[in-house]
């Protein structure tokens, strides 16, 4: 009986530290930036934006002249709807903005999420370009998808974010816009990883915008002080955004 307890003992041990684990990242996960409805709610676009609920986790905003598509990795730990007012700025602009929520809030649990590609592209012909981004960790995990699928997508989007797999090699278009208050991207990782991306990269520093104003979540902690609005930055990125897709 004592040699059954005995050999019982690790088992219990390991049981409870997985159930640790388990609550921890629970409790982490639980801790998120929540999108602000009402600045949302204020925020204006020209055009009549289309929202369709595609399926459980995939929203598309578009317009009836839509010809560019953007699958778009929300950051981490950030509501997904947050990011609404920059799809329906892109919208506007003729880009059918795919934005995808992701489980616990973090793309890292599905990188693969642009995999929807492939059926939206049977439904949706008359997209002639297809890009995929996203901001902060969702830019980062968009990049990781195009590792093994670059071939599929015209170009990259990085939002206050960077890439730390090899897409050197490739013809793709890579647009990288970051807010000079931005105190939460590490510079130091940005540079490093910038030989990763094509050579013909494009660069956007957008003056006195922060890392949180890509989105409408409120002050994220760690964040700079913005000298613009946030709606501001939104439309900014938007602009640029449809520079680089030749919109």
């Amino acid at each position: 009986m004592n040699k059954k307890k005995i050999s019982l003992l690790p088992v219990g041990i390991t049981g409870g530290i997985i159930i640790t684990l388990l609550m921890a990242f629970l409790i982490y996960s639980a801790d998120f930036y929540q999108s602000d409805q009402t600045a949302i709610k204020d925020f204006q676009v020209s055009k009549e934006v289309l929202i369709e609920q595609y399926n459980s986790n995939t929203t598309i905003y578009s317009t009836n002249d839509s010809h560019t598509a953007l699958i778009f990795y929300p950051g981490g730990k950030v509501e997904h709807t947050a990011y609404e007012p920059l799809m329906k700025a892109c919208a506007e602009k003729g880009i059918m903005c795919i934005l995808i929520e992701m489980p616990f809030n973090l793309a890292v649990f599905d990188i693969n999420a642009a995999d929807i590609h492939t059926e939206l592209r049977a439904a949706h012909p008359e997209i002639s370009s297809w890009y995929i981004g996203g901001h902060s960790l969702g830019g980062s995990m968009a990049g990781e998808y195009l590792v093994d699928n670059y071939t599929d997508f015209d170009g990259l989007i990085l939002l206050g974010s960077y890439i730390t797999s090899d897409l050197s090699h490739t013809e793709l278009n890579v647009l990288s816009i970051y807010g000079s208050e931005d105190n939460v991207l590490s510079k130091t990782n940005y540079n490093a990883s910038l030989f990763n991306l094509p050579e013909d990269y494009t660069e956007i520093i957008i003056n006195g915008g922060c890392h949180s104003y890509f989105g409408m979540y409120g002050a994220q902690e760690g964040d700079g002080i913005p000298t613009i609005t946030n709606i501001e930055q939104i439309r900014i990125t938007a602009d640029e955004i449809e520079k680089a897709l030749g919109n």
